[in-house]
């Protein structure tokens, strides 16, 4: 933080660097901005796509709610905030059809 040497007021940013609001009295280099332009994240709510990772999942007899297998696989993701349950997510090992429940 800078102040003005005349009037003792904090300098303010201009084109041609620091400068006085009151005095117009101006210091240093010419101050440039920079954009940071960030790529867009693909999000996916899935833990696993297609079958992978199936063969190391736990299965467990649920029916499936599209086709009526009696066999899914199931894993449990933190999707809310942490003072809220996990979410449960089964995958028929029939149709591949995925869902969730909420705890």
């Amino acid at each position: 933080m800078r102040f003005c040497p005349k009037c003792e007021v904090k300098l303010k940013k201009a084109d041609s660097g620091l400068q006085c609001p009151q005095c117009s009295h101006s210091e240093g280099q010419e101050v440039k901005q920079t954009k940071k332009v960030d790529e867009p994240v693909e999000e996916s709510i899935l833990a696993f796509e297609e079958n992978e990772g199936e063969e190391s999942n736990p299965t467990v007899k649920i029916e499936c709610e599209k086709c009526g297998h009696d066999e899914a696989v199931w894993w449990m993701l933190q999707t809310r905030s942490a003072d809220e349950p996990t979410t449960q997510f089964y995958r028929c090992t029939k149709c591949k059809y995925t869902w969730r429940n909420y705890a």
